[in-house]
């Protein structure tokens, strides 16, 4: 006979307390000078290594996801494909890759967009949502913001409208937030903000 494995319970909206926070933050290694000279990298590996962590990251996001009703939750390459689907299938709705040019099989729409050290572009299948989708796009780390708007413009391109954006840990000091929200009434998320 095998034993009943409880699920997890998931955890509150965010905020997580601040003692909550300083303990994921302590399951965070930083890189300096990745990718480039100057920037401290948030390696989430570590983060998501340990269970725990792991476990309390994606309940919350689902948690704060679940109340805006999405239809859809959208994962950006590379690191939010790891998050996007577990939140997706917490809530019993559909995923949807943002992915780097040429990766995706079928016809395509594409947006440019900076980067804190370079530029970038993403693609989504043009079937991908379609109008009425409520849509919350969800990745590891909110910096510029160039990102999150990218794939905030490719959901409004095919008629869906974005409800929010989540993220594991947020930049505080690059405002990527106030950008992402511009021209938009969506709610943006973070369970660790620096």
């Amino acid at each position: 006979m095998t034993a009943k494995v409880e699920q997890p319970r998931l955890m509150e909206k965010l905020p997580l307390s601040p003692e909550r926070q300083d303990w994921l933050k302590s399951t965070i290694r930083d890189i300096p000078d990745f990718p480039k000279p100057g920037i401290i990298f948030k390696d989430l590996t570590t983060l998501m290594r340990n269970a725990e962590a792991f476990s309390c990251v994606l309940n919350s996001l689902s948690v704060t996801s679940e109340a805006l009703k999405p239809t859809v939750i959208v994962g950006i390459e590379a690191r939010g494909f790891i998050l996007a689907p577990a939140v997706a299938h917490h809530l019993g709705v559909g995923f949807v890759p943002v992915r780097k040019p040429g990766k995706l099989p079928w016809h395509t729409e594409r947006v440019s967009y900076a980067l804190e050290y370079g530029e970038d572009t993403v693609e989504v299948h043009r079937d991908a949502v379609s109008k009425g989708d409520r849509v919350v796009i969800i990745d590891d780390l909110l910096a510029t913001g160039g990102t999150a708007m990218a794939a905030k413009q490719l959901m409004e391109k095919l008629g869906a409208t974005v409800v929010g954006a989540g993220f594991v840990v947020e930049l505080d000091f690059l405002d990527g937030r106030s950008r992402v929200k511009k021209d938009g009434d969506l709610e943006i998320f973070s369970v660790i903000q620096y």
